[in-house]
């Protein structure tokens, strides 16, 4: 997927002080040896385990190429595993330098903590198991599961207005819904939807993306970070420019 870099980058300026927070700053993680870096797991293809329970994947690989721009070295890096609701808390709590965990660049999210430039361009897709479903405009008047209360269902309304769409608790209710043929698609987050095709043979994701969500790189807030966020949103942008990003987008089979 394809982003105008340079336009978020205005929106990255005007972050409000509001919290307090207490994560390294730049000169600390250099005195300590390594960085330490909030995930996720069970996230595939962003960041997964592996056959041998080592911790992969497209998020993985940006936290190493991070250590390695700060140390030269990509193994000097710590990664603390949290669940999604403690991915701000982590960098908030003084659990993790930075957290590179799927989370979405917002307004409301950058009242807490800083963002480098965006890394990726996530956003809404549509996974089904009939490959005759091969186009939005096939899928009206089709059963669509989607997360209760999530901006995705806005979106879908819009774009397939005949649609009957199914709330759904989870994600896991929506792939045992999809597996039986309880609906005909699921609507979600296309990085979701991508792992979901890699894990299980026979799905398609629909190739429109509903909506654009950019995957950012959160950090602490305080001139005391300055130089942090500045290494960082200098990095993130030379991995753009070298293609180095896109390439390891495209290794881990996102769109």
């Amino acid at each position: 997927m394809q982003l105008n870099w340079l336009g978020f980058g205005l929106v990255l300026g005007a972050q409000l002080a509001v919290f307090p927070v207490f994560a390294a700053d730049l000169e600390t993680i250099r005195d300590r040896g390594h960085l330490v870096v909030a995930v996720r797991e069970g996230w595939r293809p962003l960041s997964f385990r592996d056959a041998n329970g080592e911790l992969v994947g497209f998020e993985i690989d940006i936290a190493r190429e991070l250590a390695a721009a700060i140390f030269a070295d990509p193994e000097a890096i710590e990664f603390t595993v949290v669940p999604n609701r403690d991915r701000l808390p982590a960098v908030l709590e003084d659990r993790a330098d930075v957290a590179i965990a799927g989370l979405t660049l917002s307004s409301a999210r950058q009242r807490l903590v800083s963002f480098s430039p965006p890394y990726y361009l996530d956003g809404a897709g549509v996974l089904v198991r009939d490959p005759q479903f091969h186009s939005l405009t096939t899928l009206q008047r089709r059963r669509l599961g989607v997360l209760q209360g999530a901006s995705t269902i806005a979106v879908v309304r819009y774009l397939l207005p005949q649609a009957v769409l199914t709330p759904l608790a989870s994600y896991q209710e929506a792939f045992d819904r999809l597996s039986t043929g309880q609906i005909d698609g699921f609507a979600g987050d296309v990085t979701v939807l991508t792992g979901w095709q890699q894990d299980h043979s026979g799905y398609y994701l629909v190739p429109t993306v509903l909506s654009a969500e950019p995957l950012a790189i959160a950090l602490p807030k305080g001139t005391q970070y300055t130089e942090l966020r500045r290494l960082i949103g200098h990095t993130v942008t030379q991995w753009h420019q070298s293609g180095w990003l896109e390439d390891r987008a495209t290794f881990w089979g996102l769109p």
